[in-house]
């Protein structure tokens, strides 16, 4: 059968519209970037959203190539300019720092900015010399100033708080792009870069933080000379720590806590009513999405207040839970979760049955979708030598007792043995209370997933592990510091058979 046309619909403009037939999908976001700029003769810098129509046609960004429906409506979104004046370093307020949404996780390869058009020139220069005679540049203090500067705003674009081996990352990139920035008498040739980009990264949040920036801004305030009796400067730091894109954003332009409350009011009314408005509700919910996120990170209120503030979170429907996960990834959860597992189930099936074949325990094969997906669910626990006791339960009753359950998923069936695979429910618990019924056990840790990101909550203990893996393997929301087991089953999905 041929391969079907990608056709699309391009928002240029509020008012200009245009077609676009593409005979494949591009291999990524940047050529499709690349082609649209060809074809309507662009000559800025965007990125792209699309309308989801998972969520109603909500705009979602658009940064897996693999998430472009075959007819897609796309958006193109220009930056914001920052026309005001710079009177001095302590004042620098970069446009990205007052966009409400970060769409990009820390890229593969780090792109490197463009710099002011006098360094430009020097580093060009330096270059050609360095190729001829392997000569280093010396630059001014303003000119290192100015690169450190550049390279801190496209790291934090990215990334507020980027680890040690980021930053590494960063200085590599610099002094491979100009090798006359290259440092003699280094080993690496940009150690002493990399500890600049420390310094001025740590400023930057600083300067960020005087602005109103609210992810750094949680963290200042800490103890200090003037006041002794505060918190210590490195206890306490709230960061993302599970690749959370936005962790906790500013305020839309705009809006304020008391106008953001009215639209919250206005969600539980909507919520009450039997005949539910859930585009309104889903937009309600993104106009409101900074406003929950303060509460639950800075104000730290407890799960149950949230909930109670925040119906729509446990709403039946499912839709608002997965989109709040989008909102702070920028993934589409149930469509990543479900084909990854799917295409990595019949490497774990013959991982799992090898261990189990050791220990006479051997699954039969199974057709059902849904099945496999809980088989396979249920054995990565016991795979990674985890207790599920407590986490994974079965009963026949439909009103079970869950007050005793802190976080879990209980199986409701008329048969306990096969309530797994075959339920009449599955019920996803928090502190004791039933969130929402769901009807598989791959819904159910899908919902569990995106409460645990929504509500801030860490991983069971019993079950790091397992929420590691489900995390850092199958979502590929970062896979740095792996602990052994996880490692180790990681490379073996990872082996050909």
């Amino acid at each position: 059968m041929a391969a079907q046309n990608f056709l699309l619909h391009v928002h240029i403009s509020t008012d200009i519209v245009r077609k676009m037939t593409l005979s494949t999908r591009p291999e990524s976001v940047d050529e499709l970037k690349r082609m649209i700029q060809d074809k309507f003769k662009l000559d800025f810098d965007f990125s792209l959203s699309y309308e989801d129509p998972d969520f109603d046609g909500q705009l979602c960004s658009l940064v897996d190539i693999e998430e472009l429906p075959q007819k897609a409506v796309l958006k193109i979104v220009r930056p914001e300019s920052d026309t005001s004046s710079i009177a001095s370093d302590d004042t620098i307020i970069l446009p990205h720092a007052m966009t409400p949404e970060r769409i990009d996780k820390w890229p593969q390869v780090f792109p490197m900015p463009t710099f002011s058009y006098e360094v430009e020139l020097i580093l060009n220069e330096g270059n050609s010399t360095y190729q001829r005679t392997g000569k280093s540049l010396k630059l001014t203090r303003g000119q290192k100033h100015d690169i450190l500067e550049a390279l801190a705003a496209t790291m934090h674009s990215f990334k507020a708080y980027p680890n040690d081996k980021e930053v590494s990352v960063v200085a590599e990139a610099l002094v491979t792009h100009h090798p006359c920035l290259k440092e003699p008498g280094s080993k690496t040739g940009w150690y002493g870069w990399k500890n600049s980009l420390k310094f001025k990264m740590g400023n930057y949040r600083a300067k960020l933080s005087r602005a109103g920036f609210q992810e750094v801004a949680v963290n200042s305030g800490k103890r200090s000379k003037n006041n002794p009796d505060r918190q210590a400067a490195h206890t306490g730091i709230k960061r993302p720590k599970r690749a959370e894109l936005n962790f906790l954003p500013n305020f839309p332009r705009g809006e304020d806590a008391t106008s953001l409350e009215q639209l919250r009011l206005q969600i539980i009314d909507e919520v009450k009513k039997t005949d539910k408005d859930h585009i309104l509700i889903t937009k309600l919910m993104q106009s409101t999405f900074a406003l929950r996120r303060k509460e639950i990170i800075s104000d730290d209120l407890p799960v149950a207040d949230i909930l109670e503030r925040w119906p729509a979170l446990k709403m039946e429907s499912q839709v608002n839970i997965c989109a709040e996960f989008h909102r702070i990834t920028n993934i589409n959860l149930k469509n990543h979760f479900f084909a990854v597992l799917d295409q990595h189930t019949p490497r774990l099936q013959s991982i799992f049955r090898k261990k189990a074949s050791r220990t006479g325990k051997v699954s039969d094969e199974q057709v059902d979708v849904h099945v496999r997906r809980a088989v396979v669910l249920q054995a990565l626990p016991a795979y990674l030598q985890e207790d599920t006791s407590s986490f994974l339960r079965t009963c026949e009753s439909r009103e079970p007792d869950v007050v005793d359950t802190l976080l879990g998923l209980l199986a409701v069936g008329a048969d306990p043995q096969n309530a797994m695979f075959h339920p009449v429910k599955i019920m996803v618990v928090l502190e004791g209370n039933t969130i929402i019924d769901v009807p598989t056990l791959a819904d159910g840790f899908v919902i569990l997933f995106a409460l645990i990101y929504a509500l801030h909550l860490a991983y069971p203990k019993t079950l790091v592990n397992t929420f590691d893996f489900i995390q850092k393997v199958l979502m590929g929301l970062e896979d740095e510091k792996l602990k052994p087991k996880v490692l180790s089953l990681k490379n073996d999905l990872l082996t050909e058979l």
